[in-house]
């Protein structure tokens, strides 16, 4: 594609957001290009205020790089464009730093360390330099919004918290208790310093680094449940409990999650695998809660906002999200 072929499906993704960037007091982060859907394969671009994400799906030469990045730069008026490069292999490593996938300074632009955006009027912290994932999984902005709506006197478990995103909207929205669990210690303290700059004091018991699985088990055992629990897994993972292919073991993890789930409250399960269906996912999730035996009904199907994560028929949203309300038998 030529410069101005270029800047003109650029434009045209920019153009699309209008009612996103029209919000901006509440929401300055958003996905500016998505790929298939802008008409540009293989790239997407998140714009965290004045700073822009680049993320490529198949290797480019260097000068193409910086070519793409400065037409990023140029057109949507970014301080710095940083460049995230995720061939197959890399996907994995969702939150590992490798200067080769994720360098730590912008390809082109100023170097901007650490930032604070806005969305839907929660604040959070967005790390550009530090890997593959800086902060905030822009797709999740509805369901996020969805969760806060719903949570207002209710006690909710976040799984696979990450930056506990889920937590700190539980936090806006009036729950009563919100418990955020990640393997990583490192980002269940990014997900602090999250609750903090949103006016919230964190408190470190509800805040459990470790396996998720182990603590649902646990959970579980000490017979702790939740109104809601929100089940967020990467596509693939490793810990103590093993693999994890969310395209084989989501049953298990469901059968996991539902004995924490209170009579009458809801499983948040979300996947993201593309190769996935929607049919096969509901499929996988409601076998999962049946072999906990408990019962499940679907009462909402969720996933990223269209007008910043437009799909088509080539490529459907990879973000599917299913509310169960749970029950026992």
């Amino acid at each position: 594609m030529n410069d101005a072929a270029l800047r003109r499906a650029l434009q045209k993704a920019i153009d699309r957001r209008a009612p996103l960037r029209q919000r901006t007091p509440t929401t300055n982060a958003f996905r500016l290009v998505n790929a298939r859907g802008d008409a540009l394969p293989d790239v997407t671009v998140d714009l965290f205020d004045k700073v822009a994400v680049l993320s490529l799906y198949r290797d480019l030469p260097p000068d193409e790089e910086v070519r793409l990045a400065e037409a990023v730069r140029q057109t949507s008026g970014a301080r710095a464009v940083y460049l995230k490069r995720r061939p197959r292999e890399a996907r994995v490593a969702a939150n590992v730093a490798k200067s080769e996938v994720a360098p730590e300074s912008p390809i082109t632009g100023e170097r901007v360390d650490e930032l604070t955006v806005l969305e839907n009027g929660v604040h959070f912290v967005i790390r550009p330099g530090q890997g593959l994932s800086v902060g905030l999984y822009l797709d999740m902005r509805d369901t996020r919004q969805w969760v806060r709506e719903q949570i207002r006197g209710r006690t909710l478990l976040n799984t696979f918290a990450y930056t506990c995103g889920f937590g700190v909207y539980a936090h806006h929205g009036g729950a009563a208790r919100a418990v955020n669990v990640d393997l990583s210690r490192r980002v269940l303290d990014w997900g602090e310093e999250n609750l903090r700059r949103n006016g919230f004091l964190p408190d470190r018991r509800d805040h459990l680094a470790g396996d998720c699985f182990e603590w649902l088990k646990r959970l579980a055992k000490k017979g702790e449940t939740f109104d809601v629990v929100v089940l967020d897994p990467p596509s693939f993972s490793t810990s103590r409990s093993g693999r994890f292919s969310a395209a084989r073991d989501y049953p298990k993890l469901a059968a996991a999650a539902a004995p924490v789930v209170a009579d009458g409250g809801w499983l948040v399960a979300c996947c993201n695998l593309q190769q996935l269906s929607g049919a096969r996912f509901e499929a996988m999730v409601q076998a999962g809660i049946a072999q906990a035996g408990r019962s499940a009904r679907l009462i909402q199907r969720l996933g990223p906002s269209a007008i910043d994560f437009p799909s088509t028929s080539d490529e459907p949203p990879g973000l599917k999200v299913r509310v169960y309300e749970v029950r026992s038998r």
